[in-house]
């Protein structure tokens, strides 16, 4: 297994983390063009969550040997008031954008990010995580449950059925 490095985002990885991020979600059938303007916060990441006080973390492999880097695993705790559809909460920070290349999935790299999104969410003050994912995103729903995230409401979207969740820290 190759060793991940989670570091936070810098301005070269922008090409990186949307590529990861549509890949990711089109191995579940869950990329729909349309909706793809909902996803630009991908496209200013600096703004959207370094910039409000968030982060935005990436998980790579290789690199130490002299190949390059690849990003394989990314993911942010948001301010819950950057999020329009989580109550505003300043004592909860919103999990968004948790991805992994398919081609990297179930070596515990989305594990990895989890638990460094919620320490970083401890020592900036949170009480809580919250975060929301779609019934066909089955590993992250494993995940998320696994990490003790209980379901807490569900709902319909014009993307489909959302199923939120939430953690204490």
């Amino acid at each position: 297994m190759s060793e991940l490095t989670v570091r936070r985002y810098e301005p070269d990885d922008a090409e990186a983390v949307w590529d990861l991020h549509e890949r990711a979600l089109r191995d579940i059938g869950a990329y729909d063009e349309e909706y793809a303007h909902r996803d630009a916060d991908l496209r200013a990441v600096e703004s959207a969550y370094l910039d409000a006080g968030g982060e935005f973390l990436v998980g790579e492999i290789g690199g130490t040997d002299g190949s390059r880097s690849e990003i394989v695993a990314m993911g942010a705790p948001q301010l819950s008031t950057e999020v329009d559809h989580h109550e505003t909460d300043p004592d909860a920070a919103v999990v968004r954008r948790m991805r992994v290349d398919p081609a990297h999935q179930r070596r515990g790299f989305g594990s990895r990010i989890l638990r460094e999104l919620e320490s970083r969410a401890r020592e900036s003050g949170f009480d809580r995580l919250v975060l929301d994912t779609t019934p066909d995103q089955e590993s992250a729903v494993a995940l998320y449950e696994s990490f003790g995230y209980a379901e807490t409401r569900r709902e319909s979207t014009p993307v489909g059925e959302m199923r939120f969740y939430e953690r204490e820290l």
